[in-house]
């Protein structure tokens, strides 16, 4: 990855002790840089940051027409496993009149505590539900219902992937180079930082538009901004920063140190990926960048807690910063 710049900083007394280097693109709604760091043209996975783009045929589809926001910010969302989560897409999947071996995303252990500790203590495995892409795949059943495909959706040459796929690289205006397999099984297909921030600028600007697609974007981001819980999960950064954004502007993490921010009232759509893939850095990247743009109060705990957390050693004493490097602020 070619170019990459300084985004943030570790100090530890009056010593730099490491640095995470990347790349970010902020884009206006005609698809145009307005402020860059490092190589636009970094060709990355954006993981589950471009979940919203996934979720696009759903509802162009009119698949998902009869979908309440709360299920349209699940099919966007990275969540914990909490109940709030489990409860919700087990009722979705119930209405499809589907089951857990419906999915095909793969167990994972809950990350919210309570939902964990439940099932270690009740001698229980975790179910596909409470993989953090259960809610995607929820609605991928829902297109392949709409579709009548086979059940192996994820699979690549499949419809419901090949319209994913459509929709990526008509939003991001290139034609992905590759596609990997993500941690849920579904294809994740490659562009460039600058694709990436112009498909979420694409959102951003949406409301303007009354295209299907354009509405379908716009709907997204609403249930994203009015669910952030649902999104992601008490505690995490995504939920809080947009609760702490009053929730006017989505933000979704994704794997490797990748984050997007959907601004609606700029229209403008942000990208970023840092190059060894922390999700310290990228967590305190967004918050610094979506300060700069000033959506974010730096003074709000929320950010405070992502862009300058204290690095406390194990008698919980302040042992050094995490912070924006001065090329990104």
């Amino acid at each position: 990855m070619a170019n990459p710049v300084d985004l943030v900083e570790i100090w530890r007394g009056d010593l730099c002790e490491s640095v995470h280097r990347g790349h970010a693109v902020v884009c206006d709604d005609a698809g145009q840089i307005v402020a860059a760091w490092g190589d636009p043209e970094a060709v990355i996975y954006p993981r589950s940051s471009c979940k919203m783009v996934q979720a696009l045929p759903l509802l162009e589809s009119g698949a998902g027409a009869h979908l309440t926001d709360e299920q349209l910010a699940l099919a966007c969302a990275s969540h914990n496993g909490a109940a709030i989560h489990t409860t919700r897409v087990n009722a979705w999947l119930a209405d499809l009149g589907l089951g857990d071996d419906d999915f095909r995303c793969g167990p994972q252990m809950p990350d919210d505590r309570t939902a964990r500790e439940a099932l270690i203590c009740s001698h229980e495995s975790p179910c596909q539900v409470h993989n953090n892409c259960s809610g995607k795949h929820a609605g991928f059943l829902t297109l392949n219902k709409h579709l009548r495909g086979g059940p192996n959706y994820e699979l690549i040459d499949h419809p419901v992937q090949q319209a994913v796929k459509s929709a990526f690289e008509e939003v991001t205006q290139e034609t992905s180079p590759t596609f990997g397999i993500d941690g849920c099984s579904a294809p994740n297909h490659a562009c460039t930082v600058h694709g990436l921030a112009r498909a979420m600028a694409f959102f951003a600007s949406a409301p303007d538009r009354s295209d299907t697609r354009s509405a379908a974007a716009t709907k997204l981001t609403h249930a994203m901004m009015t669910y952030p819980a649902l999104v992601a999960g008490e505690g995490r950064a995504c939920t809080d920063l947009m609760r702490a954004m009053d929730h006017k502007v989505a933000i979704k993490t994704g794997a490797e140190g990748v984050f997007i921010a959907i601004i609606p009232e700029k229209r403008l759509g942000v990208a970023l990926k840092i190059s060894d893939g922390a999700t310290r850095a990228s967590e305190s990247a967004i918050a610094a960048v979506l300060v700069k743009l000033g959506v974010l109060d730096p003074a709000h705990p929320a950010a405070i807690a992502r862009m300058t957390p204290l690095i406390r050693n194990r008698r919980d004493t302040a042992a050094g910063v995490i912070r924006p490097a001065a090329t990104l602020l």
